[in-house]
């Protein structure tokens, strides 16, 4: 089988036209639910974003990493810079996995939501407009709009087990939402990030899964993503298509799902030529449980029920990117 038969890939115009109630949207939701059940991971077209706002975030993403690393680590976490109690959120260098990255969170977190900040996870994103006024504007309309396809998504699929699909603003409110938005730059690289003990490939990106409900990516090019059959253990690439992101399950969606949609297994082969992606981890909120009950699910929990907050602690563990005092 082919990659490209392999990735199924979904037109999205009617779900975003009709919504999920409607007749018009069954094919699509029916198209999502498969590719959810067999593979784990599809592309979506006609998904509402438009190709400006992209090209706007992938410029900003461009002029940030582009910049000397003196003025980024100014926005980065106190592992890197002494000037903040960052932990999450802000810019990490290439020497933790050979790439760079900068993490945010909802623009809609304030320094004056006292009970949301004093938590963990929840900390206020550095002001980009000290870097660049048109920055934070850009950042704060995609994450509104890649938010937004992601409710979109996340209602189809629960609408496979329920009609209650408001749960989708239930589980996902904001800004009590732990969702996050993502730069990764790659950087033309002299070795990889590791060897595959599978099948000896070099890699760029280790093999995992991802933690939330879903990740909703674009990429600049081809950046070798390839996912990983769950029968035949085969790898297949991730077709690019500059008009399509890619959507994955997360180990949060097969919780909650009770083991019926799965993440699944995939990496980043090695590659020399500078690219860059934008996932983003479309997380619920903080304090919703990962409960299959909340889909009508009522078999016997097959995996511990904890709140969003502990699960994402837990999972965390295994990325070597939030290993940070």
């Amino acid at each position: 089988m082919s990659s490209e038969s392999f990735i199924p890939k979904i037109d999205l115009s009617n779900l975003i036209k009709f919504g999920v109630d409607s007749d018009e949207s069954l094919e699509t939701i029916n198209a999502i639910k498969k590719a959810s059940e067999e593979v784990g991971f599809f592309t979506v077209t006609n998904h509402g974003i438009s190709i400006d706002s992209i090209n706007n975030i992938l410029d900003t993403a461009r002029n940030f990493f582009h910049l000397p690393l003196d003025k980024k680590i100014t926005i980065a976490p106190k592992k890197w810079n002494d000037n903040t109690d960052t932990v999450y959120r802000g810019y990490f260098p290439s020497e933790v996995n050979g790439k760079e990255g900068l993490d945010i969170g909802d623009p809609l977190l304030t320094n004056d939501m006292i009970d949301l900040i004093k938590k963990e996870k929840f900390e206020v994103n550095h002001d980009m407009s000290l870097i660049d006024k048109d920055w934070s504007n850009t950042i704060d309309n995609y994450y509104d709009q890649v938010f937004g396809l992601g409710i979109n998504i996340f209602q189809a699929l629960i609408s496979c087990f329920t009609p209650k699909v408001e749960l989708a603003h239930h589980a996902f409110q904001r800004p009590k939402t732990l969702s996050t938005l993502r730069f990764n730059y790659y950087p033309e690289q002299d070795k990889p990030v590791e060897i595959s003990s599978q099948d000896g490939v070099a890699l760029g990106c280790e093999t995992h899964v991802d933690s939330g409900i879903m990740t909703i990516l674009y990429q600049d090019k081809k950046g070798g993503l390839q996912v990983q059959n769950r029968h035949t253990l085969e790898w297949h690439d991730v077709p690019h298509d500059p008009d399509s992101y890619v959507v994955n399950s997360g180990l949060a969606l097969q919780y909650l799902t009770n083991g019926y949609f799965k993440a699944t297994n995939h990496r980043v082969l090695f590659n020399k030529e500078e690219r860059i992606s934008i996932p983003f981890f479309f997380e619920p909120s903080y304090d919703f449980d990962i409960n299959p009950k909340h889909l009508e699910i009522n078999d016997k929990p097959i995996y511990e029920i904890n709140n969003y907050e502990e699960f994402l602690t837990n999972s965390l563990k295994k990325f070597v990117e939030y290993d940070r005092p």
